[in-house]
């Protein structure tokens, strides 16, 4: 089912399948995420829990055990509930089931608040540990958004502005083993500060930043200064990508605590990298907010 929220400057959808955002319109009506066109990509803000990315070969080990976690994990695939909704704000939340507990032996409960204030969205997720052993996970946001925005822009109009200077540079994907190459890092091209974009920048796949010094980036025309800006003060890292094979029309930014299979890494769960761990009992929030520029 799909829900709505609204303030005096921006309106927001929400598809209750995946709790996933299918859309936000500034006050003129003009939309900024991409609309699940599977030419190019079919989802649009997938919610990533409790794995980001994939995990080697499918299978992870999990106390001695081997579990089938699917790509980005299981919450784009589950039907959510409503909690709580008001005008402009509204409450979705999923916990474990006999289903979730064959990929992924624990007890949680799962919510994500999205609300609009002054135009600018929140997405707030919150994990809760409703076991009794520690709950280990990983957990990433992976908007997608309309890149070019207007009619008669490129996208090779639009540059990535970071809010800190960037000088620890990116991992880029090695193909041939569907991992993360620890073993070198590529530099920024320009300044440190932005990225123009080109789809040979995504070439062969995401470029993710594992240990980013910004935590607000924007999405821009280079001469009109229109986009998007995301903020993630929750998150340790940040991926860019786009089918750049396609040359899509769009872009995803996405904050994670977490990644795909890494090169130094082995199979075992609680050995990947930005673990997340609650306790019994315990709980813990992950925010980013996107303002309309």
């Amino acid at each position: 089912m799909i829900y709505h929220i609204q303030d005096a400057a921006a309106s927001a959808s929400i598809d209750s399948f995946g709790a996933q955002l299918i859309s936000l319109k500034d006050g003129e009506g003009r939309e900024y995420i991409w609309q699940r066109d599977p030419e190019y990509w079919s989802e649009c803000s997938p919610l990533l829990f409790p794995v980001v990315g994939r995990v080697r070969n499918g299978r992870t080990e999990i106390n001695g055990k081997w579990y089938e976690l699917p790509l980005h994990g299981f919450l784009r695939t589950s039907q959510f509930e409503v909690l709580s909704q008001s005008g402009e704000q509204i409450t979705f939340t999923l916990s474990d089931s006999e289903e979730t507990r064959r990929v992924y032996p624990f007890h949680f409960r799962f919510s994500i608040t999205y609300a609009l204030s002054g135009g600018v969205l929140s997405m707030k997720c919150r994990v809760e540990n409703t076991g009794d052993e520690m709950l280990p996970f990983f957990i990433g946001l992976h908007p997608g958004f309309n890149c070019p925005m207007q009619e008669g822009e490129r996208f090779e109009d639009y540059l990535l502005e970071f809010d800190q200077k960037e000088t620890g540079g990116c991992r880029l994907i090695d193909v041939e083993h569907t991992q993360f190459d620890m073993s070198r890092t590529c530099p920024l091209p320009e300044d440190g500060y932005r990225i123009p974009l080109d789809y040979s920048l995504f070439v062969p796949d995401a470029f993710w930043f594992d240990r980013a010094s910004f935590r607000k980036v924007a999405l821009k025309h280079a001469r009109t200064g229109k986009g998007v800006e995301v903020a993630f003060p929750d998150f340790s890292t940040v991926a860019f990508w786009t089918p750049a094979e396609k040359h899509a029309p769009l872009l995803c930014i996405e904050p994670w605590n977490g990644s795909a299979a890494c090169s130094d890494e082995d199979d075992q769960f609680l050995h990947k990298n930005h673990l997340q761990t609650l306790e019994a009992g315990e709980k813990a929030d992950y925010e980013i907010r996107i303002r309309i520029l």
